[in-house]
């Protein structure tokens, strides 16, 4: 499927930077700044809060019209209402995730650095293919680099929405916008941010400059 919300900024939460109890207050003031992608993710074993949450951000996102996506866990976002999951490499098979969920959901699948990744998940019926890090990363340090040059070929020959991740600022994502990438999916800099609204509209707006 194509979904025109599959372009621009990409937030992705992490319990580690919002406050217990200010979770659905940040993610609507992502959404304010101009998020069009929300993925919730959040690795705790606290089944009874995740479903919550989840499913308090699923209204949330749904009533602003931006897609809304759990990390990993499909019977999560089934149960949430969620417009789709995000896979890794040690999650569900895209195949299964996608009966679970049904034809219409969104499911997009983390490639890394890997090309061949991409066109599997692509051969499968991912929705959106996402690479990276390209960038020094706090959440996940130690992953594999990836080049803007991998963003191009992905691009010219897969023709699916891409996702750029890792370590993106507002200063660095420009090339990746110009490589290629439909979405840049941030964590600390949007939510780490003291002013999470006003951050996320910097992504936001580099998304108008791309096209202008």
């Amino acid at each position: 499927m194509t979904d025109d919300r599959l372009h621009g900024l990409y937030a992705i939460t992490d319990s580690g930077l919002i406050p217990p109890g200010r979770l659905t207050t940040a993610v609507a003031a992502a959404l304010r700044g101009g998020a069009r992608v929300v993925q919730y993710r959040d690795k705790s074993d606290a089944a009874g809060r995740r479903l919550a949450e989840a499913t308090a951000l699923a209204t949330l996102c749904r009533a602003q019209g931006a897609l809304f996506l759990v990390n990993d866990d499909v019977e999560l976002a089934a149960a949430c209402g969620a417009h789709g999951v995000h896979l890794g490499r040690e999650d569900s098979a895209l195949e299964t995730a996608r009966r679970r969920l049904g034809a219409e959901a969104v499911i997009g699948v983390s490639c890394y650095d890997d090309l061949q990744r991409a066109r599997q998940a692509a051969a499968a019926g991912a929705d959106y293919l996402a690479f990276g890090r390209f960038f020094p990363s706090r959440t996940k340090p130690d992953a594999v680099p990836a080049s803007p040059a991998l963003l191009q070929e992905a691009k010219a020959e897969l023709g699916l929405p891409l996702v750029a991740i890792g370590g993106i600022t507002p200063d660095n994502g420009g090339q990746l916008i110009a490589a290629g990438a439909d979405m840049l999916a941030v964590v600390h800099g949007v939510f780490g941010q003291p002013d999470i609204e006003a951050a996320a509209e910097r992504f936001a707006d580099m998304f108008g400059e791309a096209r202008s």
